[in-house]
């Protein structure tokens, strides 16, 4: 199969949902718990449990979505239909979230993020598995998801902005929080149906015109997850590719959790958490171009193995820092925040390069499946870190409401800067022997793509001999 290059303008219009997309990241865990909490008047254990049942959904859904936009396209393609129609879901349930009324109970949060996280699942999933099929050259997938993930880090201050900028000076604690929250609601319910809309009508599928050839097979659909778990035992690229994105994830979700702490207690600043954390999301931003081209230079699984070592270097010196110093930490996030959005552009990248390995050797161009595991992966490795920070910070005596002895401020310090160098060391360690280069990944395609053909042929030959033979006439 042919493709033409995507031009930079038909790249924007598919990337546009990510910047929606990122108003479900960061806010819905770092100023939503903490609205419902305080705003709402649930209880802090209430706003918790919620939060992890409903996130825990996604070990169903995730692969669930997987195989049903693999296994049924339409005229459309094999994506676009799902992202329409995640759309609705999304906005009901994101007004309701956003703009609460009524009695708030913990039955009326779990409801409406269940349904949001459906939502959040069928269009994040659909949207890296177009991206992954829009080209099956080795550079243009990481041009592609370089788009994506830009646009994805890009959003994240964009939103913050939004919700700094509709605070009233004079207003109460309580209703700035409201105004802030209300204010990410709008952002996210305006934006999310235009960009999706420019997207699915701007930009094609390369398989919609080819479904016979990547129409699923006669399975059922529990014989079609089950034998999704096969390649994660067969298919080694895909197990490094998990198991780095698992621990890319734990690192991120770490940092996360710790950062502010870190800079409340250790750094000293914090009056300027928020200016600081845009300063973080701006770098990464920034840097996405430059990863890019790491990767075109070097191929996918260096730069990112460079990633990951430059990681391991530079992060411990964040120890030596002198608290309070506004420039040398604005410095150290500008470094840190240049890795931000990197391991995602590699690791989407990558993926499709792994969906090519079970392509030929399946016949089956399974990428929903295949990015499912991409996105529980790190889900898993996120859902982890919190547990396993907080657990640490509590052993150490940590406390967040009072004062903190010198052992519990030197565990956080110690903390923030192991669990990245320990994670991007193994991560290095693994992308070092990631087995697809560019090299192997253009043989693999040749050989799908003379397969296709192949097929393709043997069709038309068919349908040749019985026009022929309906032509004959009957003696």
């Amino acid at each position: 199969m042919s493709y033409q290059r995507l031009s930079n303008w038909k790249l924007i219009f598919f990337s546009g949902p990510a910047i929606p997309i990122a108003s479900l990241g960061l806010p819905l865990t770092v100023f939503l718990p903490q609205y419902y909490e305080g705003s709402m008047g649930l209880s802090l254990a209430t706003v918790g449990t919620v939060f992890l049942l409903a996130r825990l959904w996604d070990v169903v859904t995730d692969p669930l979505m997987g195989v049903l936009s693999d296994r049924f396209p339409t005229r459309w393609g094999r994506r676009r239909h799902w992202i329409v129609m995640s759309v609705p879901l999304l906005m009901l349930s994101g007004y309701m979230i956003y703009f609460p009324s009524g009695e708030i109970t913990a039955l009326y949060l779990f409801g409406w993020l269940f349904v949001l996280y459906v939502g959040w699942t069928m269009l994040t999933l659909s949207h890296m598995s177009w991206g992954a099929e829009l080209d099956m050259d080795y550079n243009e997938r990481s041009r592609i998801q370089g788009f994506r993930e830009g646009f994805q880090v890009a959003g994240t201050p964009l939103i913050m902005m939004a919700a700094i900028f509709a605070v009233s000076p004079e207003a109460s604690k309580i209703l700035q929080a409201e105004q802030s929250i209300q204010a990410i609601g709008a952002f996210f319910l305006i934006l999310l149906p235009i960009a999706v809309g420019l997207a699915v009508s701007q930009v094609g599928e390369p398989f919609k015109h080819d479904l016979k050839f990547v129409e699923a097979s006669q399975e059922t659909l529990w014989q079609r997850i089950k034998g999704g778990i096969t390649p994660l035992r067969k298919n080694r690229a895909l197990l490094l590719l998990v198991t780095c994105d698992f621990f890319s994830g734990f690192s991120s979700a770490a940092l996360g959790t710790l950062y502010l702490y870190e800079v409340e207690f250790i750094w000293q600043l914090g009056d300027l958490k928020y200016a600081l954390l845009l300063v973080y999301f701006v770098a990464g931003v920034l840097f996405v171009p430059v990863i890019l081209k790491l990767a075109k230079a070097l191929g996918k699984n260096k730069a990112a193995f460079y990633a990951a070592v430059f990681n391991v270097v530079l992060t411990p010196f964040i120890l030596l820092l002198p608290p309070g110093v506004l420039w040398i930490h604005v410095i150290a996030l500008i470094v840190m925040g240049v890795n931000v959005g990197s391991m995602a552009v590699l690791y989407r990248g990558m993926m499709g390069d792994v969906c090519d390995v079970d392509e030929l050797e399946t016949g089956e161009r399974r990428t929903g499946l295949f990015f499912s595991m991409l996105t529980l992966s790190q889900k898993v490795g996120a859902a982890m870190a919190v547990g396993v920070m907080f657990w640490i910070l509590d052993a150490v005596g940590f406390s967040s409401k009072g004062e903190n002895s010198e052992t519990a401020l030197t565990g956080l310090a110690l903390l923030f800067v192991i669990a990245p160098v320990v994670c991007n060391f193994i991560v290095a360690f693994f992308m070092w022997r990631f087995p697809i280069d560019k090299a192997r990944q253009e043989e693999m395609r040749a050989e799908i793509d003379a397969r296709r053909a192949d097929v393709l042929s043997s069709e038309v030959h068919l349908v040749e001999a019985l026009e022929t033979e309906q032509r004959v006439p009957e003696v």
